[in-house]
């Protein structure tokens, strides 16, 4: 969103806000800044149909009404009542949950976002205790996909990517009207209607590829009603599940105890100078187990497989190189 657009609608929210009378089209153009910009009727009525719908799904209580029987047109207002929020009341165990949730996303996208909320409660009052050591492990991993694809969803805008098939390097390209993503089973998932079969399909999105592209305008994609997501997906079955992955580790004595739970242990071998054991361990999603291994350092190194060690170690080169640029 534009800079001025932004500021426009704050304008127009705070003019709604502080009048219980219901303000025309016309009277809200003569005082609200930047609608003085319009060119035309016609430019300024689009202009304001734009801004009344992004209210509407930003949650604002934009209300119609005249203030009379003898108005000509209809006015707009905001309730003051209706747009206020309400007090916030935790339980002390309510709000140990919500900290404990703000830790449990492993991604910078979300966890900046459950950060933010973090703060909105704080704001409203609400203490919650985010200073004590964690007791759980961040787990709520989500893929490079995940944010344009809910971008994707919100726009109601179709997409096109890349997707590699179960046990095969072969890349498709999809293009989907996606209705919505979730997470079943562990993994998530975009679910939508996709162009190239004319059907609803549901994609695993560590299957995605490289990025997300638009392939449409906003706007133009419709969710069915009642349609549940999450019935798609379990209907589905997944019925090409891969075959696990055997990974062969080196892992330093004393250290990485998370991946040493999960391995079995076949020898023993120093590593520059350092005694550790070797290990072996099943890994279904290789993908994703790379920000796993790769979070502990130089503890862990991955013998095999090579495509395996690749990525963990492109991805210890990604924040030596972001260290190096600070």
């Amino acid at each position: 969103m534009s800079t001025a657009r932004a500021e426009r609608l704050v304008n127009l929210v705070l003019a709604l806000l502080s009048t219980r009378q219901y303000l025309t089209a016309d009277r809200i153009r003569g005082i609200v800044p930047g609608y003085t910009d319009a060119a035309s009727d016609d430019a300024f009525s689009r202009m304001f149909e734009r801004d009344k719908t992004e209210l509407r799904e930003l949650g604002i209580p934009l209300e119609t009404g005249r203030n009379s029987a003898f108005d000509p047109a209809e006015g707009y207002r905001i309730a003051r009542r209706d747009y206020e929020l309400g007090e916030i009341e935790l339980a002390p165990d309510e709000a140990a949950a919500v900290g404990l949730a703000v830790r449990l996303w492993d991604s910078p996208e979300m966890t900046g976002q459950a950060q933010g909320a973090l703060v909105k409660l704080r704001a409203a009052g609400v203490e919650v205790d985010h200073g004590e050591p964690p007791v759980v492990e961040s787990r709520v991993r989500a893929e490079p996909a995940f944010t344009p694809l809910v971008a994707a969803v919100q726009a109601r805008q179709a997409v096109r990517f890349s997707y590699r098939r179960s046990g095969s390097a072969e890349r498709l390209t999809r293009t989907l009207e996606p209705w919505g993503v979730v997470s079943w089973r562990a993994r998530w998932y975009v679910v939508g209607h996709d162009r190239d079969r004319g059907a609803p399909r549901c994609f695993r999105l560590s299957r995605i590829v490289g990025d997300v592209g638009p392939a449409g305008p906003p706007g133009e994609v419709e969710r069915p009603d009642n349609v549940n997501l999450l019935e798609l997906i379990a209907g589905t079955g997944d019925p090409d599940p891969a075959p696990p992955t055997t990974a062969k580790l080196w892992i330093a004595d004393q250290r990485a105890a998370g991946v040493r739970r999960r391995a079995r242990l076949t020898g023993r071998m120093t590593v520059d100078g350092v005694a550790g054991d070797l290990a072996e361990i099943d890994l279904h999603f290789p993908e994703s187990a790379a920000d796993w291994i790769a979070g502990h350092g130089p503890d862990v190194l991955v013998l095999e497989p090579d495509v395996l060690a690749k990525a963990v170690r492109g991805r210890l080169e990604s924040v030596l190189h972001h260290e190096v640029r600070r």
